[in-house]
């Protein structure tokens, strides 16, 4: 295997693809710090408000040289900014800074990456996309402006699969259809591990909407929210023609979020981050609106119900990943 800037940026991609569609409405962006050939740090942006990809790098490398530092208590961006500006002591002058995305250029909920690299002077920063907010780019300029040798577009087409659901839902609406199944292609049933529940909760804690078809819920009478994690229940939309449902079936009764029934797609895009969960009907009939699925698999092979012969619906396979024994596939719509 060749050690090169792809296999860097790689390790920095396949980090922000374990928090993608989580970090919303900021990107998932990975980050990777190298120094002297020795691979010191691999992390990611992992929450909107929280620290970015790069400050959790420059964090666990300084860390590998300095394990007792007091820099380990400290989690608040400005507090690790701040702290790495007064004892940075040239440290990071040696280093190979590999980011996914174009270090941000202006103070948010966070301060500027690029404006701490300018002070912490690494040898060289390599950037797979750059930043397509207006309000967040210049960080290649900054960069720059203080003699640090930047590299542009390393695994560019990589870097912005990453990046595509931010740049969907920076300018309009991003959606994106979860669907489980076994490896035969078996959809009914218990078919997920708790461990992806937990992921599906997640999800739906982070969505400004869901979408679901109407037989769904009155067959299976789901609460749809994200219990397993304490988290926020989304909007929800059940898609149906029959306005007629029982009142009684869970979803109605979760608190402070809105439910509505209608089967007017442009309703979509008065949300800017949309999650579909359903199987292949509804698929076929939101074809032309999705964007990304994300498919869990289970290792099971079982008898059930499996797909529609009708459905004729191209995809490139983006990334895939691990929850726990079962794989989960991230699939753009060509």
């Amino acid at each position: 295997m060749k050690i090169d800037d792809n296999f860097y940026m790689k390790l920095a991609i396949d980090e922000a693809w374990k928090y993608q569609l989580l970090t919303y409405p900021n990107p998932a962006v990975g980050c990777v710090i190298v120094k002297d050939g020795r691979l010191l740090a691999i992390e990611a942006h992992k929450e909107a408000g929280m620290p970015h990809a790069e400050i959790n790098a420059l964090k666990s490398a300084y860390l590998i040289e300095n394990p007792n530092s007091i820099l380990k208590t400290k989690n608040n961006s400005q507090e690790i900014h701040n702290f790495l500006i007064e004892n940075h002591d040239g440290y990071f002058n040696d280093c190979e800074i590999f980011v996914t995305l174009e270090p941000c250029n202006h103070i948010g909920k966070t301060p500027s990456c690029a404006n701490l690299l300018k002070v912490l002077k690494p040898k060289r920063v390599i950037i797979g996309h750059e930043d397509i907010n207006k309000i967040a780019s210049g960080g290649i300029q900054t960069l720059e402006s203080a003699n640090i040798e930047v590299s542009l577009r390393c695994m560019e087409k990589e870097a912005y699969n990453l990046l595509y659901p931010f740049i969907k839902w920076s300018n309009g609406t991003f959606i994106f259809y979860k669907m489980a199944q076994t490896l035969n292609g078996c959809i009914d049933g218990t078919i997920s591990s708790k461990m992806s529940q937990l992921y599906v909760h997640t999800l739906r804690d982070k969505v400004d909407l869901m979408l679901i078809g109407g037989n769904t819920v009155r067959i299976d009478k789901p609460t749809l929210d994200a219990r397993y994690i304490g988290g926020r229940a989304p909007d929800i939309m059940i898609y149906s023609k029959n306005k007629i449902f029982d009142n009684a079936i869970p979803l109605f009764k979760v608190a402070n979020r809105e439910v509505f029934i209608s089967d007017d797609l442009f309703k979509l895009l008065d949300y800017k981050f949309v999650m579909v969960e359903g199987v292949y009907k509804l698929m076929n009939i939101l074809k032309e609106k999705i964007d990304y699925i994300v498919l869990i698999v289970s290792p099971k092979i079982r008898n059930g119900i499996n797909a529609l012969n009708e459905i004729d619906i191209n995809f490139e396979i983006v990334h895939e990943n691990y929850l726990g024994e079962e794989k989960i596939i991230y699939l753009k719509r060509k």
